[in-house]
């Protein structure tokens, strides 16, 4: 082992030193893995690509949001909680699991979702799950200011009625800065992987708003990586009100340096994040997203979510085919998850990716 990586494995000890302070419970989060794809690699000429598969974190219907919620959930068990009131959009990744932890806890779970789509009311999907896990459903129209404050209400309605609430995101922003110390975790975990490889990564694509981006990044600078990350946000520009998503992440990297005590410091110049790839709006189809799909599909049978690794993995491919990336580089494709997505957007994927049969094989 040289110098410098010895130096980097010493501070990925500190790092995960830092992190066993931190409440955590169990909701079936392992080392996920870290695999090539030479044959994606091959159809697209390089670079050398490889992917990091944290749709498998949680079990096979899981994703990036169960990493967070072991320790976001830990929180409320703590307080003693007896229900979580949360909500994002009808085919929500994270709303759907943060009803599987809480019936996993035994915890009553309140979802407030926004149906942003045609046909979001209709129980498939994300949503379809959510009702089997067991959570409490409200639905509401596409309107965020909307959905928070009927989230504040029903906070307040459910402590009138006697239960212990503890509220999750959208309802509160008090725990962001656990989800991206969360994802500090992910980042020693893929280090480790690479260097168990021999692996030497250039490039990190990932579909992230704000805090799956802050807390690899936290994670890969506290560890001595200068890995470049390239955040794909599936949503628009314009998100926070207040302030660009650049400086939501910073200020998620800093909080979440202060709550670990990791000496780093990342400022809006050094956050990297892409809305090129949205599309029309949040949770809309793109078409260099379904395409991506389908080749990520039939080179590797790696499936998808049309929503948020899609279009990161859109990314991906435009940068390989526009030179933004080298042949030599070596780059790892995080797969966040929310694969059960894809079921309801079907009526419109499904024309753009059936093959018809050939006629001579019939």
């Amino acid at each position: 082992m040289s110098t410098t990586d010895a130096t980097t494995a010493a501070s990925r000890d500190v790092v995960r030193a830092a992190l066993a302070r931190l409440p955590r419970v169990d909701l079936g989060v392992r080392e996920t893995p870290f695999e090539p794809l030479p044959r994606l690699t091959a159809a697209l000429g390089g670079p050398r690509l490889h992917i990091k598969r944290d749709d498998l974190a949680g079990g096979p219907l899981g994703g990036n949001k169960t990493r967070m919620l072991e320790f976001v959930l830990a929180k409320a068990v703590a307080a003693g909680a007896t229900a979580v009131v949360g909500g994002s959009a009808a085919q929500s990744n994270y709303s759907r699991q943060l009803a599987a932890g809480c019936a996993r806890l035994g915890l009553h779970c309140h979802l407030v979702l926004r149906v942003i789509r045609e046909g979001d009311e209709h129980p498939q999907g994300s949503l379809l799950l959510d009702y089997l896990y067991g959570a409490t459903v409200q639905l509401v129209g596409d309107d965020r200011a909307a959905q928070t404050r009927r989230l504040a209400e029903l906070a307040d309605e459910l402590t009138a009625a006697g239960e212990v609430v503890y509220a999750a995101p959208q309802a509160s922003e008090d725990d962001k800065v656990l989800h991206a110390a969360a994802y500090v975790s992910g980042a020693v975990e893929l280090l480790d992987q690479a260097a168990a490889a021999g692996v030497s990564l250039s490039h990190l694509y990932v579909s992230s708003l704000d805090t799956t981006h802050a807390g690899l990044l936290l994670g890969l600078r506290a560890s001595g990586s200068d890995l470049v990350v390239r955040a794909i946000s599936p949503n628009e520009r314009a998100i926070f009100p207040d302030r660009t998503i650049e400086q939501e992440v910073s200020r998620l990297v800093e909080g979440a340096a202060q709550l670990l005590d990791l000496p780093v410091r990342v400022s809006a110049l050094d956050v990297e994040t892409s809305t090129s790839h949205v599309g029309e709006r949040y949770g809309v189809l793109t078409t260099d997203g379904v395409e991506a799909l389908g080749l990520f599909a039939r080179t590797e049978a790696i499936v998808l979510d049309p929503v948020y690794s899609a279009k990161a993995a859109a990314a991906l491919i435009a940068d390989v085919r526009s030179g933004v990336l080298d042949p030599g580089d070596t780059v790892v494709f995080w797969h966040t998850g929310g694969l059960p997505a894809l079921f309801a957007y079907a009526d419109a994927i499904g024309p753009l990716v059936a093959r018809p049969a050939d006629p001579a094989r019939r």
